[in-house]
């Protein structure tokens, strides 16, 4: 071997602190978890879908049957029409609204207010993520209550009576009812989210846009929804899995009624469970779940590499 050979293909050398099996043992603890915590969960539950289940005994084995029925099942399908809706209550929405209000903070209210104005606000529009889920729901209910909910009561006070609602008792009503709540609860998380990412743009871009003499709306749509294409990205796609596994809320307010008006994919999957002891057609539905939420999340991060690697170049 010559010497140009030796300097072209020069062999690796081992830093002193650098363990000699190299990094993998630090993925074993990890890797341990993940599998008790997801893969043999799984596995179990795929396994159960498979059979017909009370709860108690012996599963008897019946291959695809619960999958078959799910088919034919018009309450599974209404779940997952119900979390379409919930999918813009808690991914669209919140993330048009957060990105506006987000724009709103950093180029209006922290120039002419100050940066604690802003954070202060922007504190405020947090404080529903703080809130624990029960807490948020009984408070939503005691608003809605028909009789002397605090909206109905506002209605009476002003001369609007004629606007009154069983906000969650009406099958028409009760779906927009938790849309609103769902809404409620996630614009905090967005506008955490933005102003953190428009916390890294370089001010001059909108001290420049504005010398130019563009407006605040020029600038929002040329500066602020240009720089926050990732931070969007983010947003959309955790905001979407979680509208996809929503349960809590639906548990606390409604309990996915009146009749099946408000059900979704996790809650269905419970009442089959613990309320009809069906747990293999319950076990059906959350695998059915599991598989969508892994499909849906795995082409919107495909996506939005797609997109950064193109916005980079």
């Amino acid at each position: 071997m010559t010497l140009l050979s030796r300097r072209a293909n020069p062999k690796r050398r081992r830093q002193p602190m650098e363990p000699t099996g190299g990094y993998w043992a630090y993925l074993i603890p990890g890797a341990i978890g993940f599998a008790a915590v997801v893969l043999i969960p799984f596995g179990m539950n795929v396994y159960l879908s498979l059979t017909r289940f009370r709860g108690v005994g012996t599963p008897q084995f019946i291959g695809l049957d619960n999958y078959t029925r799910l088919i034919g099942d018009p309450t599974f399908w209404a779940s997952f029409g119900n979390s379409l809706i919930f999918i813009i209550a808690m991914a669209i929405a919140p993330t048009a609204f957060g990105v506006l209000v987000a724009a709103l903070l950093f180029d209006f209210i922290a120039p002419r207010f100050g940066t604690r104005m802003s954070s202060v606000m922007r504190a405020m529009f947090y404080l529903p993520q703080i809130l624990p889920i029960a807490v948020a729901g009984v408070l939503w209910k005691w608003m809605y209550q028909p009789e002397y909910g605090v909206l109905n009561s506002i209605f009476d006070a002003v001369g609007l009576g004629a606007l009154k609602q069983n906000w969650l008792g009406d099958s028409d009503v009760a779906i927009w009812s938790v849309v609103n709540v769902l809404i409620w609860l996630q614009i905090g998380y967005t506008v955490v989210v933005f102003m953190a990412g428009l916390s890294r743009v370089d001010p001059a871009l909108y001290e420049a846009a504005e010398l130019d003499g563009a407006g605040w709306i020029t600038r929002f749509r040329v500066i602020t929804l240009n720089q926050l294409r990732p931070e969007i990205a983010v947003v959309i796609i955790t905001t979407s899995v979680a509208a996809l596994k929503v349960f809590a809320p639906i548990f606390v307010l409604t309990k996915g009624g009146p009749g099946t008006s408000t059900i979704v994919p996790a809650y269905f999957s419970f009442y089959n469970f613990f309320t009809t002891t069906q747990v293999g057609y319950g076990a059906a539905v959350a695998t059915v779940l599991a598989l969508l939420v892994t499909v849906i999340a795995v082409g919107l991060l495909l996506f939005q590499t797609r997109n950064s690697e193109g916005f980079e170049k």
